[in-house]
Parts: structure tokens; C-alpha cells; sequence
């Protein structure tokens, strides 16, 4: 079962008036499927904090910057911490260039656009390569 690697800021944390919380609908269709998940961030302790990235329902992965996700030596990183190799993992993101470095080493990723936050897309993407 493969695990499922999920952006955090922007993707599972969405910014309101409020200011940042958990984008329910995502985390809902995240929970229909039984593979473990992990939270990826760039965010420093700090931006943990702004960007709502606390008390998450999932484990949460950052190297706070050094090196950030559009570094394929971050993911080298994460999946040595997980013991996972890159078939083991799917990914989705919003920054395309973090796509492209998750990609570089291996990685089945998946642009998500946190404008339109196309969960049809997202799962249909999930169901076919989990």
C-alpha cells in the first residue's frame, strides 16, 4: 500500500478571512482512502504556525528550508526519515517546480492547482496510481 505524501500550505491548509485551517473537503476525500498519509512542508517553526500547520491529522514533514521541496535532496531526505522508496510514495503539491523535483528522483506527483482545488482530478489521480 502506498503511502500518500500531501502539500500542506495551500493545499491541505487553505487561507480565509479566518486565516489558515484545514481545507475540510480534501482532508474528507484524503480519509476514503486507507493508506497512510504524510504532510510535506517547507515551514520553519514559525510558518508552521501561520500557515495553520498544527495539530495535523497526519504526520508532518519539514526540513524547515534547508533544503526546501524544489530540492530533489529534500525528498532523498524524506523518504531515507520514512524508510520509503520512490514506489512506494504518491505525491500531489501545488508548486510545479516541487512536482518537477519530487519527479526527478522517482516520484509519481501530481500538479494540484490550489486555485481551483479540483478534487475529482486529485482523486482520480489517487485511485489510479495507490
Amino acid at each position: 500500500m502506498k503511502t500518500i505524501l500531501v502539500d500542506a500550505a495551500f493545499t491541505f491548509t487553505i487561507d480565509s478571512e479566518s486565516g489558515f485551517h484545514i481545507f475540510q473537503e480534501l482532508h474528507d476525500l484524503l480519509d476514503t482512502f486507507p493508506n497512510p498519509k504524510i504532510i510535506l512542508t517547507n515551514a520553519n517553526d514559525e510558518q508552521l504556525l501561520k500557515f495553520g500547520i498544527v495539530d495535523m491529522p497526519y504526520p508532518v514533514f519539514s526540513l524547515k528550508h534547508e533544503p526546501d521541496k524544489v530540492v530533489p535532496e529534500y525528498f532523498v531526505i524524506m523518504l531515507d526519515h520514512f524508510n520509503l522508496k520512490p514506489e512506494d510514495i504518491v505525491y500531489f503539491e501545488h508548486d510545479l517546480n516541487a512536482v518537477r523535483s519530487a519527479e526527478s528522483v522517482g516520484i509519481t506527483s501530481y500538479h494540484y492547482d490550489a486555485d481551483k482545488k479540483d478534487l475529482v482530478s486529485l482523486r482520480n489521480f489517487l485511485e489510479h496510481n495507490v
